[in-house]
């Protein structure tokens, strides 16, 4: 009997989808054999003798393991022990479920995932002081781009804001002080997200952590995390620190038996359309002078990439509005910079063909397109730029890389995929179904290998074939087994 943890010799009786497609016979079972980590061979059901363990797959079907290509680690690992505010259809009504909590952390209480942008009142001081009284409380917005604090919490951490909310640069040092629990709390609740995670079929991430990453994997290595592959990013205020210690990306981090290694420098250079401070082309209603904001100039994001592309690091470059998707490109063209454009929300039709022509990957989120289409039709309403493109990006030659922002979204592959196939959850009518992509380019662009000899065995069984589920069932899709280098990570 197969158990977690355990290597497996060939998974048996299994049919292929996706990548590797090519191996499929004529619809017949095939038996995938394994050794050292590595597919070694692919031939027809009991052709070949097993020298080993086996998973039999009685015909199911079975994918590349599945990759998040955005992930801030630490925040998605804790959101289980904070309140969840998703459902909150107001200001009054996120600060009541706060006062009606009796979670709390270090005399703290925490909510996170609400989404003002919808409410009909606005997040003020005196509404969260009238509901929580003199107890510390944050409320972290779904896009993590503002918090919304009462005054105990503002006095707490040395910050004034009429409003009781602080945006931006000031918000994401708030998160990073909330996300700063003791090393032994967090690797826990991250080794219990990471299993989480090789259930849904997740056999990597990319960490966008706001932190300095390096010590944090060495030691969840160490302490035994094994369900995923990870990549972390560096930081700009990490970024001289990280060359200091030689760091490039790509390499691989020691004492993490080859799971971990060095991603890119994380560019953080605008806001968000539900904190409306994506920086745009063309103002948001109602202000004339409000296009969003950048946090980062373009003069600054030049000096930035141009060390870090000198220093040998990638640039994972954050940009959702159209303004702030053209700096990084210019930015781009005038350093020789790698790497992605994160999230592309937003985009110019030329910038479409840029990103193409600049060889970047977009990191894209397409059950982002999905929560913000009502956002998109009120913000958004004027602009000329196209909004969520996929299909558009992928006719471009623009190479994709599908994940989730967790825990801006649920870390979940099968939800990202069934949105970019389906622009829909199954309630409502496609949203703009022209930037649909195909199953086969939805795969692709969550995967890093492919199912053939030669390659990782990084794999995910599924009973059914991705390319003939519906919206909801893709979603949903059961995972039977995970597998990392031919390891066990997760078995239903």
């Amino acid at each position: 009997m197969t158990s977690i943890d355990e290597s497996v010799a060939a998974i048996r009786q299994v049919r292929i989808a996706g990548p590797g497609r090519e191996y499929l016979m004529d619809d017949e079972p095939v038996d995938i054999h394994i050794d050292a980590g590595r597919i070694v061979d692919i031939a027809p059901s009991g052709a070949l003798p097993v020298r080993g363990q086996a998973i039999d797959a009685q015909g199911a079907w079975v994918v590349p393991g599945l990759w998040d290509s955005h992930v801030h680690t630490v925040q998605w690992a804790l959101v289980s022990e904070r309140v969840a505010l998703h459902d909150a259809t107001s200001a009054r009504e996120a600060a009541a479920l706060m006062a009606a909590s009796d979670s709390s952390v270090d005399g703290r209480r925490i909510g996170t995932g609400f989404r003002d942008a919808l409410w009909s009142d606005s997040p003020t001081a005196q509404i969260l002081d009238a509901a929580t009284g003199d107890i510390p409380t944050y409320l972290i917005n779904a896009d993590v781009h503002s918090v919304w604090l009462n005054s105990a919490a503002l006095r707490r951490e040395g910050f004034a804001a009429p409003d009781g909310v602080l945006r931006e640069e000031d918000a994401f040092e708030i998160s990073k002080r909330l996300n700063a629990v003791e090393p032994l709390h967090s690797d826990a609740a991250v080794k219990t997200a990471g299993r989480a995670a090789a259930a849904r079929g997740v056999t990597g991430i990319v960490d966008f952590d706001m932190a300095w990453n390096v010590d944090a994997w060495a030691r969840r290595a160490g302490a035994g995390f094994r369900s995923q592959r990870v990549e972390f990013a560096v930081y700009p205020a990490d970024l001289e620190r990280a060359i200091a210690a030689g760091l490039r990306t790509g390499d691989p981090l020691g004492g993490t038996g080859g799971l971990a290694h060095v991603g890119p420098l994380k560019v953080i250079t605008d806001g968000s359309l539900g904190t409306r401070t994506a920086a745009c082309t063309h103002a948001y209603p109602g202000d004339e002078s409000d296009h969003g904001v950048l946090n980062v100039s373009p003069s600054e994001l030049i000096q930035l990439l141009t060390r870090s592309t000198g220093a040998g690091f990638a640039a994972a470059v954050h940009a959702i509005g159209d303004r702030a998707v053209s700096f990084a490109l210019d930015a781009v063209t005038v350093t020789g910079a790698r790497g992605t454009i994160e999230h592309a929300q937003l985009v110019r039709h030329a910038d479409i063909a840029r990103i193409a022509r600049l060889g970047l990957a977009a990191s894209i989120q397409p059950q982002h397109a999905l929560d913000d289409r009502e956002l998109v039709d009120g913000y958004w309403a004027d602009q000329t730029a196209l909004g969520y493109p996929m299909a558009a990006l992928a006719r471009a030659g623009v190479e994709l890389r599908l994940g989730s922002d967790a825990p801006v979204a649920p870390l979940d592959p099968w939800q990202a995929i069934s949105a970019a196939v389906h622009r829909t959850d199954g309630e409502h009518a496609p949203w703009h179904p022209e930037e649909r992509l195909s199953v086969d380019d939805a795969l692709s662009a969550s995967v890093r290998t492919a199912v053939r000899p030669g390659a990782r065995a990084d794999l995910v069984i599924c009973p059914t074939d991705p390319h003939t589920a519906s919206a909801v069932p893709l979603r949903r899709m059961p995972v039977l087994a995970t597998l990392l280098d031919g390891r066990v990570t997760h078995l239903a």
